[in-house]
């Protein structure tokens, strides 16, 4: 059983699939559900997408592909279910709904520590950690416990939680994770020099780490930060 909201984003999607071949976009979401914030489209759309509705395709910009379209309709006290073909006249019919709870939040994957400083090895967990959906862009996510400071004057301090996307290439300059001889995770600046990679620190204290870049894996591109004040 889906939300009224839910319910309403699915079919909101599968019409414009219908209509234009290509999925809406995030602001044309918020505007058709009423929402303030696309965070709360982030939201809808994870939940839709864990309960086997839709689905997000990757490496494709605006890209949903709905999957399947919920069996009965979804009913609020406050306001009727809505068709597919009846959206944009809802929204203009329709009584104003009353704003939904501040619940933007999503629970990332947490997998351990990674180095600031001299690689070490990254800790697969299955434990996860509660973040603001504001926070997260658009792909896949995970947490990581950043350990050392040779990241430091970049703002990124031991004790903080490293938010990273998924990813498996990056341009250069960009802060990355990355897996080195499979075994040895680091966050660093990433540098291409021909055959080899160098992967910078953000520490006068510390030397660049260069590899053959057959030796180094990208997993994931920084994405946020999050500290704890104690």
């Amino acid at each position: 059983m889906l939300t009224a909201k839910q319910h309403e984003l699915i079919r909101f999607i599968q019409q414009k699939l219908e209509e234009t071949g290509i999925s809406p976009s995030f602001e044309e979401m918020k505007e058709a559900l009423d929402l303030k914030s696309k965070s709360g489209v982030h939201r809808l759309i994870s939940a839709l997408e864990e309960r086997g509705f839709i689905r997000r395709l990757p490496n494709r910009a605006r890209a949903l592909e709905v999957i399947k379209l919920p069996e009965d309709s979804v009913t609020s006290p406050s306001r009727p279910a809505v068709a597919a073909n009846d959206i944009v006249v809802a929204q203009h019919t329709a009584k104003p709904s009353a704003p939904e709870p501040a619940n933007d939040i999503i629970d990332v994957p947490l997998h351990g520590r990674i180095a600031a400083g001299a690689p070490i090895e990254a800790i697969e967990g299955q434990s996860s950690m509660p973040v603001p959906a504001a926070l997260l862009g658009p792909g896949d996510h995970y947490a990581l416990e950043v350990s050392g400071d040779s990241m430091i004057e970049a703002g990124i301090f031991d004790g903080d939680f490293a938010l990273v996307k998924r990813a498996e290439t990056a341009r250069d300059g960009e802060i990355v994770v990355a897996l080195v001889d499979n075994e040895e995770a680091t966050l660093k600046y990433l540098r291409k020099e021909g055959p080899m990679v160098r992967l910078d620190p953000a520490n006068g204290a510390y030397e660049p780490q260069v590899y053959e870049a057959g030796r180094v894996q990208i997993q994931g591109k920084l994405a946020g930060l999050l500290r704890r004040y104690h």
